[in-house]
């Protein structure tokens, strides 16, 4: 990345001022509208389905729907996200997720929705959906210097603890009170105004760029040159791909256990599980405030400070599947340290990545990661699920701490190893 790239006055500031200056507040501030958005969807959309069905696996399909787009067309949106503006194809993508939400409560007043136009919305849905990520990441390093960049995404992984936390609750509130094709139109309406925060940000954009040029593109040799660059040319991109696949088997398990935990080691019913939802989002977002706070460092220090973290919240994992008579309190307190001490993962390897990765390949990059963390997620889901059937939630739960222990030593020796982050050349 060259330096001047970032010649603005606003790219000297750091901390909680990143959050003040015009182009990251205003994608702040769109994010977490989008994410409250995104958490109000989860809900409404799922209630909505099942009051149309009464069928628990009809509802089940949707969640399929959603994972299934970024498994498959994730490389290949890679490639084309590589060679267009970022900025305008967030904006693009905002504006067609509104309209596709907005077609859902739409159509059902209009007596017009059936299940299978309700399916392919949600999958059209979902593919759009799919460019964001990726297109966001990419941004990133065009709007904030190269010593902002660890500071930038732990404020934007705090947009995501704050869709966690306030969306579901919304969502729940709006069914009860308006219903849920109802709280769809507010949904839709989430992903306009975070378009328009949009607008006034400057992105500098790459040299790479090729507007409708793209159309042109070798895909297939595109796509290799970005698998080559993660898998074989680059050891700190490789390195962190494979901490990054281990995270997500043992994190995303334990989100998906956590319902269970709640009903079979506490024996609670569903308000004490919302308060469990909202420690593991409490300890999240404090965290991301905190690194947002602090210095970036070294490659080194910072990914020592990874492994220290996930040593924390694998030993706090386990610690959950060891108590023999667990008290809601002390679960409680446990969860917000996992939620914590796990949560510091994402936002430092983005900072790397983009720090790392030339420009030109940022999409492909981001999505190869979104595609192997979503893999790994479905591997770890099934695969503690199972264990959790089997053997028990508590044998799962301390699979799951081993697991989080394993990445934080791999994290360590490559810290140890003394990779060195070269800053990419645009």
């Amino acid at each position: 990345m060259a330096d001047e790239s970032q010649s603005s006055p606003e790219s000297s500031v750091t901390g909680w001022r990143l959050l003040a200056t015009r182009d990251f507040g205003c994608l702040w501030a769109g994010q977490v509208v989008s994410q409250i958005g995104d958490g109000l969807n989860k809900v409404a959309l799922l209630w909505f389905v099942y009051e149309m069905t009464g069928s628990a696996l009809k509802m089940t399909v949707i969640g399929l729907l959603q994972t299934i787009p970024p498994l498959l067309f994730g490389p290949l949106i890679g490639v084309y996200l590589d060679y267009l503006p970022k900025k305008t194809v967030m904006i693009v993508v905002d504006l067609l997720r509104t309209l596709m939400v907005l077609l859902i409560p739409l159509f059902y007043t209009f007596d017009m929705l059936t299940l299978e136009r309700l399916y392919v919305l949600v999958f059209l849905i979902s593919i759009v959906s799919t460019v964001f990520g990726p297109a966001l990441g990419s941004a990133v390093p065009l709007i904030v210097q190269r010593s902002q960049l660890t500071t930038a995404n732990a404020f934007l992984q705090s947009t995501t603890n704050i869709g966690v936390l306030l969306g579901p609750a919304m969502s729940g509130l709006g069914i009860a009170l308006i219903g849920a094709q109802n709280v769809l139109y507010v949904d839709a309406a989430t992903f306009f105004v975070s378009a328009l925060f949009l607008f006034p940000i400057r992105v500098r954009e790459t040299k790479s760029v090729k507007g409708l040029d793209v159309l042109g593109t070798p895909v297939m040799h595109d796509m290799m040159v970005g698998f080559r660059f993660v898998f074989l040319q680059h050891r700190v991109v490789f390195s962190l791909m494979i901490t990054a696949v281990l995270y997500n088997l043992a994190i995303s398990a334990f989100v998906f256990l956590l319902p269970v935990v709640a009903k079979e080691l506490l024996q609670v019913g569903p308000m004490e599980l919302g308060w469990l939802w909202s420690a593991l989002g409490i300890g999240m977002l404090a965290a991301s405030i905190w690194l947002a706070r602090m210095p970036q460092g070294t490659f080194q220090e910072r990914i020592g400070k990874i492994g220290r973290s996930l040593t924390i919240g694998g030993l706090a994992v386990c610690a959950l599947g060891l108590i023999q008579t667990p008290v809601l309190f002390s679960t409680f307190l446990l969860i917000v340290i996992i939620g914590g001490s796990t949560s510091l993962f994402y936002p430092v390897v983005w900072a790397m990545l983009q720090e790392v990765t030339p420009e030109h390949m940022l999409g492909r990059v981001f999505t190869t990661f979104s595609v192997g963390g979503m893999a790994s997620a479905m591997v770890g889901m099934a695969g503690f699920g199972w264990a959790a059937d089997t053997l028990g939630p508590a044998v799962s739960l301390i699979g799951i701490g081993l697991l989080l222990l394993l990445t934080a030593m791999v994290t360590l020796q490559v810290s140890r190893r003394g990779l060195v982050v070269t800053p990419a050349v645009a």
